[in-house]
């Protein structure tokens, strides 16, 4: 039997008629704290915005029939045959409301006549900021004090932690997010590594060498994700670097959850060759975040043993999520839009070779 569509999802007869030259946009994944930032960037009727609760996928993608853009975050699914049937509904332009694009089939798009487009950069400050939130969290045991605090008990046994300044931390990927993460350990006093297919001279002026993999895991305190999920990041972090890795290592992963291999990590946690691990993002994640589970069982019996832990820290896709990053990333997708409507280059499009 086919679920009931949310009303929220159900087609809107009363809008009023739009002019001639306003593409009609369909806004996938729209929670309530999404419409506000991205009706104030839309306040000229750029365009003419449909919002839907429901996360865009093969069941879902009948929604966007006559519209000209569909517009989706981190989690919605634009496969090969979503593509094709989006092209068959209308739709030309595929607007990201994320930098990362890895659940985008570009080929598909391409074949398809969709143009893509994405928010190259917002806050690089939001992600890394919260990186450097979660590894003190982390390593100051944090989480574990208030909750004990609540209760009433101020004892210190086993909230022991260590301090970052004179430690090694590694940043893989260092772009404008590993670059801004790299001068808040910087400012700790921390040494740092980096490793990247594009070494930047940044990272080299605050004093940062650059090395291989499986060399930075074996000297380094902290390791801290920053570079897109591609077909050769998959997995990145596995079972056989984790065997290497410096004993009582720090993973921290703000970037995509496919970037580790979970099963991966649990083992290595158990056997405490990890110190510990604080992560925003999950490789199953698109069916738990941004959602409610509270009143009911959490289906992934890999991520509940994740959280077992009790050297684990975990939120729920949020690093993004400040008022800077919000403004930003509304505006720029609405003025991708604006200038698909105009005929204009899209200066933000995805170049799909």
């Amino acid at each position: 039997m086919t679920p009931a569509t949310p009303a929220s999802d159900l087609p809107d007869r009363h809008l009023p008629v739009q002019p001639p030259g306003v593409p009609k946009v369909a806004v996938f994944s729209a929670q309530s704290y999404d419409r506000p930032f991205l009706d104030a960037a839309n306040a000229k009727g750029i365009c003419r915005l449909r919002y839907f609760d429901s996360a865009l996928d093969a069941d879902t993608v009948g929604l966007a029939a006559g519209h000209e853009v569909a517009c989706i975050f981190v989690n919605d699914r634009a496969d090969a045959g979503v593509l094709r049937s989006l092209a068959a509904g209308g739709t030309r332009l595929l607007a990201l409301r994320c930098t990362g694009f890895n659940n985008v089939a570009l080929a598909a798009a391409r074949a398809h006549g969709v143009r893509v487009v994405r928010v190259s950069t917002y806050s690089p400050y939001s992600v890394a900021e919260h990186t450097a939130a979660l590894l003190l969290s982390l390593v100051r045991r944090i989480p574990r004090a208030w909750y004990r605090t609540r209760d009433g008990n101020f004892t210190l046994d086993g909230l022991l932690g260590f301090d970052l300044h004179g430690r090694t931390v590694a940043v893989v990927g260092t772009g404008r997010i590993g670059i801004a993460f790299a001068r808040i350990m910087r400012g700790f006093g921390c040494e740092l590594l980096g490793h990247d297919s594009s070494e930047n001279p940044e990272f080299e002026a605050l004093g940062g060498r650059y090395g291989g993999l499986d060399e930075l895991l074996a000297q380094a305190d902290v390791v801290s994700l920053h570079c897109p999920l591609t077909p050769q990041t998959q997995y990145l972090i596995d079972a056989r670097r984790l065997a290497t890795c410096k004993p009582g290592l720090i993973l921290l992963n703000t970037s995509r959850g496919g970037l580790v291999d979970t099963a991966a990590v649990i083992e290595a946690l158990k056997s405490e060759r990890l110190g510990g691990v604080a992560i925003d993002v999950y490789e199953q994640e698109a069916d738990l975040f941004y959602r409610d589970w509270s009143s009911r069982i959490v289906p992934d019996d890999l991520f509940e043993r994740l959280l077992s832990f009790h050297n684990v820290v975990v939120t729920g896709h949020q690093a993004f999520f400040t008022h800077e990053a919000m403004t930003t990333i509304s505006r720029t997708t609405i003025d991708s839009i604006g200038q698909f409507a105009r005929g204009e280059r899209l200066s933000e499009e995805l170049v799909i070779d």
